[in-house]
């Protein structure tokens, strides 16, 4: 169930409240066993959401969950303040350092990858013509709450809280998540969230990993929670443990870096989690996690070059690992080197690379069934572009063409300059009264690929 909290001491809460309640048919019941002030009195609820009112500011409120019947995520509807003008934001909250706005110094609400997803991508459907839509970082309390949660927010000042438009985009984008899942669904012992590290308030970073991939972001840890975490930690045994905190807090896993900071990738993976590349993010969007872990192993990780192919995405069966002589891809990829990155994408699961993953290189990782001669076919229509035949025998290709041999020209007394070049490239050219045919000067080369 969908909790929703709504606080009075907040003019943008109560807005997005008014809006929430007009947006649905909500069935209305009496709770007297809490106060009216602390989520009882009038409560409002429809199919799997229910919507409480409380006196507090969100901040203050604790163990919130406990007012609910059995939620199992709560969104704080609130107002943004900031100097940035007119924007719908969503963040989990906490602590990395001392608790100045709420919460306790050092710790972490249950955050709701899945449905902070899921919100974003709402919000942005929602939004009125003139509004942003964001992320923020991991900021203020509370920090018990019972349940995975997060604050949805309008912003950033007096004008866009009494804003009818961005308070109903809200109220939609709350309404949305009704019976969304907090986290993203288990693969391979895990899930597919992040922790955040490093960045701005407003995270682009995150935000962008967010809206482009399947991969959600739990907790995030700005550069200035990072500050706060150096000055409030009296050790790196209690850095670590606050880290450790958030990822929990964050059902990650994984971890993401915004700038290079090896002191925190160390002590991150020190505590057995895994500190990920955006490229990592990308490239595995589509691929089970498993499965990349597999081929990591047999093949090398994804920041070392591992690429996916057009196969990988929901491939469980078994796969083969088909190495092609280096000479082969070379050739092929120096007679058209996207035709071949297009080919070998085509047909496999996966393929290695070199220079941050623009150079195909190889090996091939396949479906088990795969013949070598469907991988190879192609790659020799792509050499019949430069060579004059390609022959295919048992275990090996061979390739011959004829060509201007720079060597039986300067033999010869060819001069090099313009003449040599036009020669070079199959015209004749007059020296010393003589009519020189390119053609002496050419010679069969070949090129022999085992196979």
């Amino acid at each position: 169930m969908l909790g929703i909290v709504v606080s009075h001491a907040d003019a943008a809460s109560m807005h997005i409240g008014e809006h929430l309640r007009s947006l649905r048919d909500w069935e209305t019941s009496v709770d007297e066993t809490r106060p009216d002030d602390e989520g009882g009195g009038t409560v409002y609820q429809i199919d799997s959401v229910e919507l409480r009112e409380f006196e507090a500011l969100h901040l203050d409120i604790e163990n919130v969950a406990a007012a609910f019947d059995d939620p199992d995520l709560l969104v704080f509807a609130s107002k943004h303040a900031g100097e940035t003008d007119e924007l719908l934001t969503a963040h989990h909250t906490g602590n990395f350092g001392v608790a100045e706005y709420g919460g306790e110094d050092g710790q972490f609400a249950r955050a709701c990858p899945g449905a902070h997803k899921a919100v974003v991508s709402a919000l942005q459907r929602h939004a009125p013509p003139d509004y942003e839509v964001g992320m923020e970082c991991t900021h203020h309390g509370p920090t018990a709450v019972g349940v995975p949660s997060m604050f949805v927010e309008v912003g950033s000042a007096e004008p866009q809280w009494e804003d009818p438009d961005a308070a109903e985009a809200a109220a939609r984008a709350i309404l949305d998540l009704a019976d969304e899942p907090a986290d993203k669904p288990r693969e391979n012992g895990t899930r597919r969230h992040l922790l955040g590290v490093g960045g701005g308030h407003y995270a682009p970073r995150f935000e962008r990993v967010v809206r482009e991939t399947d991969w959600a972001v739990g907790h995030i840890a700005a550069n200035w929670s990072l500050d706060a975490l150096a000055e409030w930690a009296d050790s790196d045994e209690e850095r670590d443990a606050v880290l450790e905190r958030a990822l929990a807090a964050s059902a990650a896993d994984y971890a993401l870096m915004e700038g290079d900071r090896p002191d925190l990738t160390a002590a991150i993976e020190s505590l057995g989690y895994r500190v990920v590349s955006e490229t990592f993010v990308r490239e595995t969007t589509g691929v089970d996690l498993g499965l990349v872990e597999t081929l990591e192993d047999a093949v090398r990780p994804v920041d070392d070059g591992l690429r996916f192919g057009e196969l990988a995405s929901g491939y469980d069966g078994e796969w083969t690992v088909i190495d092609l002589p280096n000479e082969l891809i070379s050739d092929v990829r120096g007679v058209d080197s996207e035709a071949l990155r297009e080919t070998i994408e085509r047909q496999s699961i996966a393929y290695a690379t070199e220079q941050n993953g623009t150079v195909l290189t190889g090996p091939i990782v396949c479906p088990a069934a795969t013949e070598i001669e469907a991988v190879v076919e192609p790659l020799v229509e792509i050499l019949e572009r430069r060579f004059d035949s390609v022959d295919w025998t048992a275990d090996e290709l061979v390739a011959r063409e004829t060509a201007f041999d720079p060597d039986l020209a300067r033999t010869a007394g060819i001069p090099e300059g313009p003449k040599f070049g036009k020669l070079a490239s199959g015209q004749s050219v007059e020296i010393d009264g003589e009519e020189i045919d390119p053609e002496r000067f050419q010679r069969e080369r070949i090129r022999r690929y085992t196979l």
